[in-house]
C-alpha cells in the first residue's frame, strides 16, 4: 500500500480551510502543517486541524516532511499572493496545487509554469468547475463522436460580487473557471473580441460579452457578470456540433444531449450522478483528482487541470482585457501551445 501523501496548506482563510478539511478527511492524505502570514489565524486553524502552524513557507518546508503543497492565498484579484509560495514550494521539489487564478499577473503565470517544467514537478490549479460528473459525461459524448465536429460553444457565468478593488477583478478572478470549462470541451482559443460595461454605480468592468475563435475553427461566446443575483443559477454551458449538442445547467444540476435528426433526448440529473451534492463538493472532486494522479505517478506533463491549462485560461483573459482597452479589437491569444489539456 502506498504511503500517505503528506500535504501542507499555505493560506488558510475560507478557501484554505476547505482544502484543509478535505485533506484531513481523505484516506490517502496526511495534513501535516499549515502556513499563513497572519500568526493568529495560523495558530487558530492549526489548532482546529491538529497540525503545526508556520508563518514562513521556507521554514515549514525545511522542518516538515512534505510531498505536496496547496497554495490557497489570495491577494489582488484573488491571485497576487500565489507566485511566491508556489515558486518556493516548487524550488523545494514539491508538487503544488494552486488556487485560481494561477496569478493575476500574466508574466508571473508564465514564470510559474516554466519553472514547474524546469523542476519537473506536478503543477495543478483549482479549476474546480470542470470536476463534476456532468462535465465528465459531456466530455465522453464529445470523444465518442456524438456531437461530431464542434461548431460553437455558448458559456455564461454570472454571480453577484460587489468587489470594487480592481478595474479587472471580474475578468481575472472569476473567468479562469469559465474559460477552463470552455477549453475543456472545445480546446485552445486562438482569437477573442471583448465588449464590457459597468453596472450603475460600479467603477469596475463588471459585465462582459466575449467572442471566441478556436484553433479548431469552431466559434463561441462567453457572457460574464458580477452584477447578478446569487439566488439564481450561475452557470450555463452549451456545446454544439454537426451531429448534436448538449447543455449543462448550473454547473452540474442537469445535462441534456440533443441529437440531430432525433426527438429522443438524453437527460442526466445530478440526483442519479455521484460526487456533486453541493458546490463545495467540486473542491473535493478536484483535489481528489490531483491526489489520485500523484498516487498513480502521472507525469507532470499529463496532469489534468494543470498549471499550463490555468495559464492558457489567463492568456485568453488578458487578450479579452486588451480587446476592451482597444475598443473591441480582435486580439490573438498567445502561447496556446503551452496547453496540455486532453
Amino acid at each position: 500500500m502506498m504511503e500517505l501523501i503528506k500535504v501542507a496548506v499555505v493560506g488558510v482563510n475560507h478557501i484554505g480551510k476547505i482544502h484543509c478539511r478535505f485533506y484531513q478527511q481523505s484516506e490517502h492524505v496526511q495534513l501535516v502543517a499549515i502556513c499563513d502570514l497572519n500568526q493568529e489565524l495560523a495558530n487558530t486553524v492549526a489548532s482546529e486541524f491538529g497540525v503545526k502552524s508556520y508563518t514562513d513557507v521556507k521554514l515549514m518546508l525545511e522542518q516538515e516532511d512534505i510531498d505536496m503543497v496547496s497554495v490557497a492565498t489570495g491577494g489582488i484579484e484573488n491571485g497576487s499572493h500565489h507566485y511566491e509560495p508556489t515558486m518556493i514550494a516548487m524550488e523545494a521539489g514539491k508538487d503544488v496545487l494552486v488556487e485560481k487564478p494561477i496569478s493575476n499577473s500574466i508574466q508571473e503565470a508564465r514564470e510559474i509554469v516554466d519553472f514547474a517544467n524546469e523542476k519537473g514537478v506536478r503543477l495543478a490549479c483549482n479549476l474546480n468547475h470542470r470536476y463534476v460528473p456532468a462535465a465528465s459525461k459531456a466530455k465522453d459524448w464529445i470523444q465518442q463522436g456524438k456531437l461530431g465536429k464542434l461548431l460553437f460553444v455558448n458559456m455564461k457565468l454570472t454571480i453577484g460580487n460587489p468587489n470594487e478593488t480592481s478595474e479587472w477583478i471580474h475578468m481575472r478572478a472569476l473567468h479562469p473557471h469559465s474559460i477552463d470549462v470552455i477549453r475543456y470541451f472545445a480546446g485552445d482559443i486562438s482569437r477573442v473580441q471583448a465588449f464590457m460595461t459597468k453596472a450603475p454605480g460600479r467603477t469596475v468592468w463588471s459585465t462582459a460579452s466575449i467572442n471566441l475563435e478556436f484553433t479548431s475553427g469552431a466559434v463561441g461566446h462567453l457572457t460574464g457578470s458580477y452584477d447578478m443575483d446569487n439566488r439564481h443559477p450561475i452557470e450555463y454551458c452549451e456545446v454544439a456540433g454537426e451531429k448534436g449538442r448538449f447543455v449543462i445547467d448550473n454547473v452540474y444540476e442537469n445535462l441534456t444531449l440533443y441529437p440531430h435528426k432525433s426527438s429522443e433526448l438524453t437527460v442526466v440529473r445530478n440526483s442519479i450522478l455521484t460526487g456533486a451534492g453541493g458546490f463545495n463538493d467540486t473542491f473535493h472532486n478536484r483535489l481528489n483528482s490531483f491526489i489520485s494522479q500523484i498516487r498513480e505517478g502521472v507525469p507532470p506533463n499529463q496532469i489534468d487541470g494543470s498549471g499550463a491549462d490555468a495559464l492558457a485560461a489567463q492568456e485568453v483573459i488578458e487578450a479579452a482585457i486588451q480587446s476592451q482597452k482597444n475598443n473591441g479589437a480582435v486580439i490573438e491569444v498567445p502561447f496556446t501551445s503551452r496547453s496540455v489539456n486532453a
